[in-house]
């Protein structure tokens, strides 16, 4: 085999590295087939603008009270959701919470994009949660950022960038992207040095963030409003060190830890323990007190 053809491989395959990352680290889609009507909740689906011209699905869940209501946006984790998250939706709306869940883009039924990220997450989130504020029945004085996994991270990354949120609930959030892909690396027995070191480098300059400017421990130092930080003990994914880590840099006494038996998938451990979560968000928004 001679030089060049050596070279031209080599170069084919630099070409072609890209590529291949952003198939490695593509979410897998998976379509909702149920619906909130399965839990007895009236809900109307819609469609909700994002970044690129995109468009999320959602299920709107109104509120049961008659008054203006707090209202919670409710985002999946990778490869997740609007569905997986429905064992949250009926505690909330009937502890007369308004409630959105939605799907990111390049999940579930909302559209695609060129690729997916803890930062595109946020955005997603963002825009869910600028429509709810629009809603009827809604109080904009009283939204609320619950997320899981990714979606946590993202709800706590658009809590530190607006301050007009009354809550943030996060469940099982990582404590940074970079520990994350490297406990995915060495699952995958793809050694740091030299390759795992450039994947890395290549994702944070594909989603145009640091990882350090995004992660949840430090994110959580720029938030004002109450924080719920929810964690599964026998979490295999994110090990519940993460979670004591974020923990670790509040900046103040409205940060709280609820530590709950299961794994990763805790949102049925946590539909158990409704009642913490809810009376959380009483006090957040003022609903126990009847304070708005």
């Amino acid at each position: 085999m001679t030089t060049a053809v050596i070279l031209l491989i080599l170069a084919a395959i630099a070409a072609a590295f890209p590529w291949l990352i952003r198939i490695g680290f593509r979410a897998p889609r998976v379509v909702e087939q149920g619906s909130p009507r399965q839990y007895g909740l009236a809900c109307q689906e819609v469609s909700i603008p994002t970044e690129n011209g995109k468009r999320l699905f959602a299920w709107f869940i109104p509120s049961s009270s008659s008054n203006s209501a707090p209202a919670v946006a409710v985002l999946h984790g990778w490869g997740g959701n609007a569905e997986m998250m429905l064992p949250l939706a009926l505690p909330l709306q009937q502890a007369g919470y308004a409630v959105l869940l939605l799907d990111a883009r390049n999940h579930g039924r909302s559209d695609s994009d060129n690729f997916s990220s803890l930062p595109r997450f946020a955005e997603d989130l963002e825009h869910a949660l600028d429509w709810l504020a629009l809603q009827p029945g809604v109080d904009a004085s009283r939204l609320i950022a619950l997320g899981h996994s990714v979606g946590a991270g993202a709800a706590l990354l658009v809590a530190s960038q607006r301050h007009d949120l009354a809550a943030v609930v996060s469940i099982a959030a990582f404590a940074d992207p970079e520990s994350m892909m490297r406990r995915f690396l060495a699952a995958h027995h793809i050694p740091y040095f030299p390759l795992g070191r450039y994947v890395l480098h290549y994702v944070q300059h594909a989603i145009g963030h640091r990882f350090n400017d995004i992660a949840p421990r430090h994110t959580i130092r720029q938030i004002s409003c109450p924080v719920l930080l929810v964690h599964g003990r026998d979490d295999s994914t994110v090990p519940v060190d993460d979670a004591l880590s974020i923990y670790a840099q509040r900046p103040g006494d409205r940060v709280r830890l609820l530590i709950l038996a299961g794994n990763h998938d805790s949102t049925h451990e946590a539909e158990r323990h409704a009642g913490d979560l809810v009376d959380f968000l009483d006090q957040a928004t003022g609903q126990k007190t009847g304070i708005s």
